[in-house]
């Protein structure tokens, strides 16, 4: 189906009886996590995936109106640029080449979902009591180390400027002597020499009570794009569909500040990596890559995290995650499982399409291009069209949906009716 994924919608066109399915999302006890589990198992079990992928960190919000829907609340939804009523997962992918899929996630419940007011909410959405407040980047690092210890290969990690301008997470991500490369700001404060933290010494007054940063002179990353030590390079980092990816680069080390709960600071020396487009645009990260690692590595892997905006693109535009129409805290679980099987469904089809159909290199010289395009989502779908046909409702059957919809909306203006007159 490429539209109208709902539980109804599916009910409708596979006559699958729309009660069972709404208990089958909604109540069975079937556990999601087992089944995401099964598959990561498989993912770690593919040749191919073996060296070169990197795991990459991303949150996706949706817009829903109740407010007895899991963890929705007026909150900022990326996607959309605006903060409305929605509901926010954090998910990862692993990406390698052009190969990408969801692996793992969790619903984001914000702070006041855990407050004595929505008491009554949590009971009835069904969130578990041992489930407590976590922030987004407290959930991403849950979530890269459960993939983690599924054994699933992956040699550094990404993520947005959300996740990459909080210190204590890159933080955390280095004390688990994880590989990162972490998107910041242009606004990010870096410094070229160490830091030096401490007590201000004031001339008049009260004696500074609170340390900071003395010395030396902080930069905004983007004040260094012209700095004197910035030394930049032509770099071509793959080839694509749209032709050759090809953009300047440059990578400095510099030192980064953070404070902890306690105001505590913490400094620590990192890549700074530069990238520059042909239409003068600067995108920035810091990464953790050891001090010999090379530029073409860096910026190779700054540019991996092109790849999470199309894996978050497939599962929704194309596996229906955003047509969600469901409460409860296990409903969301059931239906992300199901999305990350769909993905890997097609990402596993990708890859044995690759292996068994090599590409005509004669292709490349018929089209004058570079590379041949790999499988997409659409083009298995109309396989699987060919495969296994959607039933076609006869003239009774559509008599009986139809009345069966009209018999709905009479239920439904009742129940509207006699909730407004009250008992």
């Amino acid at each position: 189906m490429e539209q109208g994924r709902t539980m109804a919608g599916i009910s409708r066109q596979t006559g699958v009886n729309e009660q069972a399915m709404q208990h089958f999302i909604s109540q069975s006890p079937w556990a999601a996590s087992s089944t995401i589990q099964r598959m990561q198992a498989e993912v770690a079990g593919r040749a191919e995936l073996q060296t070169g992928a990197m795991l990459l960190l991303d949150e996706s919000g949706d817009e829903h109106g109740g407010k007895q829907t899991v963890g929705a609340t007026r909150q900022y939804l990326g996607r959309l640029g605006k903060v409305d009523m929605g509901q926010v997962g954090v998910f990862v992918s692993l990406v390698k080449g052009d190969f990408w899929t969801w692996v793992d996630g969790e619903l984001y419940l914000p702070e006041v979902w855990f407050s004595e007011a929505y008491a009554t909410r949590r009971e009835q959405a069904g969130v578990p009591m041992e489930r407590t407040f976590a922030s987004k980047a407290q959930l991403g690092l849950h979530l890269i180390d459960r993939v983690r210890g599924q054994a699933i290969p992956f040699e550094a990690i990404g993520c947005d400027t959300f996740y990459g301008r909080d210190g204590w997470f890159r933080a955390e991500l280095a004390r688990r002597d994880l590989e990162y490369m972490a998107d910041v700001p242009a606004s990010q404060r870096v410094y070229l020499s160490e830091p030096v933290i401490g007590l201000p010494s004031n001339a008049k007054g009260p004696k500074a009570q609170h340390e900071r940063v003395l010395a030396p002179k902080a930069y905004r990353v983007d004040q260094l794009r012209d700095e004197a030590g910035t030394h930049w390079q032509h770099l071509t980092i793959r080839s694509t569909e749209r032709g050759a990816l090809t953009a300047a680069f440059a990578a400095r080390r510099v030192w980064t500040v953070w404070q902890d709960d306690q105001s505590q600071y913490h400094r620590r020396e990192e890549w700074l990596v530069l990238r520059r487009d042909q239409d003068g645009k600067g995108y920035y990260a810091l990464s953790n890559a050891s001090v010999e690692t090379p530029l073409t590595q860096l910026a190779t892997r700054k540019c991996q995290r092109f790849f999470i905006e199309r894996a978050n693109q497939d599962a929704k535009s194309e596996l229906g995650w955003d047509e969600i129409q469901t409460t409860k805290f296990l409903a969301w679980q059931h239906h992300l499982a199901l999305t990350i099987l769909a993905a890997w469904f097609i990402a596993e089809t990708k890859l044995d399409w690759a292996i068994r159909f090599a590409r005509d290199p004669d292709l490349l010289a018929l089209y004058e291009v570079e590379v041949l395009p790999a499988l997409s989502v659409a083009n298995v779908r109309a396989l699987l069209r060919a495969t296994f046909p959607l039933p076609q409702l006869s003239t009774s059957q559509a008599t009986d949906l139809v009345v069966k919809h009209l018999i709905n909306r009479v239920r439904s203006r009742k129940s509207r009716l006699k909730n407004r007159s009250g008992p």
